[in-house]
């Protein structure tokens, strides 16, 4: 289990940093999807969208890759990760199986990780006043 969680994170962390630097100097070509789904990625470029979600995939995926913060980098992400899951189920399914493979990731390491996330489910949580 901590070979699948060490390598999970390697995985996830390289994908988003290549993924996400892409966003911010695009060294690869991607074809641009067509018809709503194009519509979307090219209002998302327009307004700098795709800029601002680079530079999150990059922060957090350079987290998640050195080791360091990986709750903050899987939590930057987890949104991430459902708008790509919910754009390609939706608009683009032909890449549907890597988004369900890069959720897929995601939910491995949060169990993983399970008890850094262990205060966000309590039901009567307290201040903390120190």
């Amino acid at each position: 289990m901590k070979l699948l969680i060490f390598g999970a994170r390697l995985l996830m962390g390289l994908m988003f940093m290549v993924f996400g630097f892409n966003h911010i100097v695009p060294f690869m070509h991607l074809p641009m999807p067509t018809g709503d789904a194009g519509t979307l990625m090219g209002m998302m470029f327009i307004h700098k969208w795709l800029l601002f979600y680079g530079f999150v995939e990059v922060a957090a995926g350079i987290m998640l890759f050195l080791g360091r913060f990986v709750p903050l980098g899987l939590t930057l992400l987890a949104g991430i990760i459902v708008n790509i899951v919910l754009f390609h189920l939706t608009l683009e399914p032909s890449g549907l199986p890597l988004a369900v493979f890069t959720g897929l990731l995601e939910l491995v390491l949060v169990y993983g990780y399970r008890a850094s996330f262990a205060g966000i489910f309590a039901a009567k949580a307290q201040p903390s006043l120190t």
